[in-house]
């Protein structure tokens, strides 16, 4: 009898008792869609482009994650571009139109004047008058100028002028020291890199504020969105970018009369509703390119990186990406541009834990189920059988026992 209840026990043990899990199986994979791309012959080499962190979130949305196309469902194929990635956004709603490859880390080129706006032009005086000094002019020799002269005095809303019209480095340089205070250029680098990071641009590293290559500065389609984003709701910004020429000031003895720059940005004359943007190009970035763009009450932003000169130059293969996005209906989208609410939240750590006692165990209840954890569970049934299985050996053993003192 003993014997039966024994092993009625160790049955109901072994078919109460939770078993492991089957694992789960492997995540589906998204097949990449290639984006529709034109290339020339030979491309000179680039710095290879660090690669993301697979176990990191997607700014963005997950569709963003995409080395390849990303489209809403239904859309017409984008145009047949030769930048390495792009996107367009919606700069009001935030909406993600289209995009190739959109976090792909590259040289941005001189189109990181926008991030050297973004942090600094609401710091400075437009009317302050700042004196060029050598360092200011004495940036490297294939360096795209506007022509400050040391000594000469310029305005600060000129500098801003000759930085986004003729892209100038000189006016990028002397910018970035006036806005760094005691710290000069480098303090004003380190408020480029926190301003990428308030904004969610984590693709962004700058180590020159003109765009000037160097090791280790990065951007991505992506984070120029963003950065142009922040820009464009600035009226000084559209103020400054949108002007097709300028009266560059006199800096006498040396430019008694001064002289007169463009705009670089054709999309200002060449694109009916062209509002802004900025070109670039540095051997290890090639092309890049960020235009903005309204019809009706939509404003699209396109970024462009790593283009070649064909099928055209950069500002007009974004002109054709703008016509695909513009040709989307209101709602079409495949992820978002986050905000600068968003950006904080996902550069909070997660609290660190902290000991505490089961909420049942304190109240002097039996405590509840424990999260199961792999192995924990079969050790517990392991241990339970072993010890019935002991109790059925010593019940075995007395009844054995009994049976000789009862023959004697």
């Amino acid at each position: 009898m003993v014997v039966g209840r024994l092993v009625a026990a160790v049955m109901a043990v072994s078919l109460v008792g939770p078993v492991l899990e089957p694992s789960p199986a492997p995540a589906d994979t998204t097949t990449v869609v290639p984006c529709p791309y034109a290339s020339i012959a030979t491309i000179p080499p680039t710095p290879a482009s660090p690669e993301r962190d697979p176990a990191a979130p997607v700014v963005g949305g997950p569709r963003l994650g995409t080395t390849g196309l990303a489209v809403p469902a239904g859309a017409a194929a984008p145009p047949t571009t030769s930048a390495m990635a792009w996107m367009v956004a919606d700069l009001d709603t935030g909406e993600v139109l289209g995009a190739c490859n959109p976090h792909l880390r590259r040289r941005p080129a001189s189109v990181q004047k926008l991030l050297l706006a973004a942090a600094a032009l609401p710091k400075l005086d437009p009317n302050l008058v700042v004196e060029a000094t050598e360092s200011d002019v004495n940036v490297p020799a294939d360096s795209s100028l506007v022509g400050l002269i040391a000594g000469g005095k310029y305005p600060v809303s000129a500098l801003w002028i000759g930085l986004l019209l003729e892209s100038g480095n000189d006016a990028a340089a002397a910018l970035a020291r006036v806005a760094g205070g005691d710290g000069g250029e480098a303090a004003t680098v380190a408020a480029m890199n926190a301003e990428a990071h308030r904004l969610g641009a984590d693709d962004t590293h700058a180590v020159t504020p003109s765009g000037y290559d160097a090791p280790d500065q990065f951007t991505s389609a992506y984070d120029l969105a963003l950065i142009a984003r922040e820009n464009f709701d600035r009226p000084a910004f559209v103020q400054y970018d949108s002007m097709l020429s300028y009266q560059w000031p006199a800096a006498p003895p040396k430019d008694p009369k001064g002289f007169q720059i463009q705009n670089e940005n054709k999309l200002l004359t060449e694109y009916p509703g062209g509002i802004g943007g900025k070109t670039g190009f540095t051997d290890e970035a090639r092309h890049t390119y960020v235009g903005v763009a309204k019809r009706g009450d939509r404003r699209l932003v396109v970024t462009i990186m790593g283009a070649e000169i064909v099928p055209a130059r950069a500002w007009k293969q974004g002109t054709t990406l703008l016509d695909w996005g513009f040709a989307q209906p209101a709602g079409a989208s495949v992820g978002h541009l986050v905000t600068v609410e968003e950006a904080a939240k996902l550069h909070t750590p997660p609290p660190s834990p902290t000991p505490s006692t089961p909420p049942a165990a304190a109240a002097g209840g039996t405590a509840g189920a424990q999260p199961s954890v792999p192995g924990r569970t079969l050790s517990f049934s392991v241990v339970a059988l072993a010890l019935l299985v002991a109790l059925f050996t010593a019940g075995t053993v007395v009844m054995i026992r009994r049976a000789r003192r009862v023959r004697v």
